[in-house]
């Protein structure tokens, strides 16, 4: 059994390095054609993914580099059964392509490896299969700083993607000091929040600070609405200052929405109806359109959600899955658009699995598969005028909302063939 493992991983080696070569040989960037990778699902019967540093459930996926820090990667597969699920990590830039980089480079020991650990559902109704693997681990290591994508696909073949999850690996070589504060256009002061922030690289061999360093600024962690400051506003020493009045101005939104279903046994906060028979079937009281005058404080987990259960010992096994029935009242019509509902729990997508539906009472609904736990959601309007997406028009938008901003800073040295991730820093709109 030994010898096989060797035989295979050293098999492995050979195919990424012989793929390398011949692309080096030829003149070819392996990676130029490669879209930007990004937090995707790929098979419908695989639910809950959870991606977090091991410290602390559902917080941002981000390690220091060499620390012994870990990441953990869970997620249940509803086929039931077991299947041979392997994954691998790719560098990427930061605009999550690629780097034209070969896995040797940037992986120390094997290039990929498989997930040995799950665990059969007990006592459910809905059957499931939960995987888990941590990171870095004795078979997969990063060996640099940056992005990194996690690749989890199915029988030894990369083409059978099951899912990817954004790794964040910080070397930190920089400082970095933040601030918050209310826009700095008049029109919106009463709904955005902008943030201010300087960075200090002393120490750092910097040629040309304009295009050596770049900063990416997220909201909960919302990488589709995020801005990438590519220059600073103006060079103070070796500290690049961020304040500009026209960037990093960002809508305040509203508090999540939330429910709550660690226990199936009663009727939590925001749940109307609960019905057990061959499933369970969980009716949500309705939501309305919170596109209001003021701003109403309410407490959220800033689009995060947790897998919990309450009767049980071990929320990874016994939890158990239920059909969620949301219904809005948008006050809008299917011929205005059509509204989708998201949180961290699909990724924010915008698919037909995340729209809702227009019934004969004048109202939204939709029914969501979903593992017990507390969940964050919000509604986006999708314009059948514009066709973009607006994440006010339904929730609002208020410069009191507590938010968090996570602010990445990116390094290439000259010459350099990848970026690194120098600094990282976790912001909160409520703690200024």
């Amino acid at each position: 059994m030994f010898l096989s493992t060797i035989v295979y991983y050293l098999a492995q080696m050979k195919k990424a390095a012989c793929l390398f070569i011949v692309c080096f040989l030829a003149g070819i960037n392996c990676f130029a054609q490669t879209p930007p990778f990004d937090n995707s699902v790929y098979r419908h019967e695989i639910k809950s993914v959870e991606f977090f540093n091991s410290k602390k459930q559902a917080s941002f996926p981000v390690i220091d580099l060499g620390s012994g820090e870990t990441i953990t990667l869970g997620f249940d597969d509803l086929s039931g059964g077991s299947r041979t699920f392997n994954y691998t990590l790719q560098h990427c830039d930061a605009t999550w392509r690629p780097s034209n980089l070969s896995p040797t480079e940037y992986l120390e020991s094997f290039t990929d490896d498989r997930i040995n650990d799950y665990y059969y559902s007990s006592a459910t109704f809905q059957k499931y299969t939960h995987y888990e693997v941590k990171l870095p681990n004795r078979n997969i290591i990063p060996k640099i700083s940056g992005n990194y994508i996690l690749k989890v696909y199915e029988d030894g073949d990369p083409a059978k993607l099951i899912l990817t999850r954004r790794l964040y690996v910080v070397g930190k070589r920089v400082s970095v000091s933040a601030n918050i504060i209310t826009s700095n256009n008049v029109a919106t002061r009463r709904t955005n929040q902008k943030v201010n922030f300087t960075i200090d690289y002393t120490g750092l061999p910097v040629q040309n600070p304009n295009t050596d360093i770049r900063a990416f600024l997220m909201q909960n962690a919302r990488p589709e609405t995020g801005i990438m400051n590519n220059k600073p506003t103006y060079i103070r020493g070796t500290q690049l200052v961020y304040n500009d009045v026209s960037i990093n101005d960002f809508a305040g939104h509203n508090e999540f929405r939330h429910f709550d279903t660690r226990t199936l046994k009663l009727n939590s906060e925001r749940i109307a109806k609960i019905y057990k028979d061959t499933a369970n079937t969980v009716m949500l009281l309705g939501d309305p359109n919170r596109n209001l005058p003021n701003y109403t404080l309410l407490y959220d987990l800033d689009g995060k959600f947790y897998i919990l259960n309450q009767d049980g010992s071990d929320p990874r096994r016994d939890a158990d899955y239920a059909h969620m029935y949301f219904s809005l009242a948008s006050n809008k019509s299917e011929a205005e658009g059509t509204p989708y509902i998201v949180g961290q729990f699909n990724d924010y997508k915008l698919d037909e699995r995340s729209k809702l539906t227009f019934d004969s009472r004048g109202r939204w609904y939709t029914d969501l598969l979903l593992k017990q736990g507390v969940y964050d959601y919000q509604y986006i309007w999708v314009s059948n005028a514009t066709k973009q997406p607006d994440d006010i028009i339904l929730e609002g938008n208020y410069f009191e909302t507590e938010n968090e901003y996570q602010l990445l800073v990116y390094y290439r040295q000259t010459g350099s063939r990848y970026e690194q991730l120098v600094g990282y820093s976790l912001l909160s709109s409520a703690k200024q």
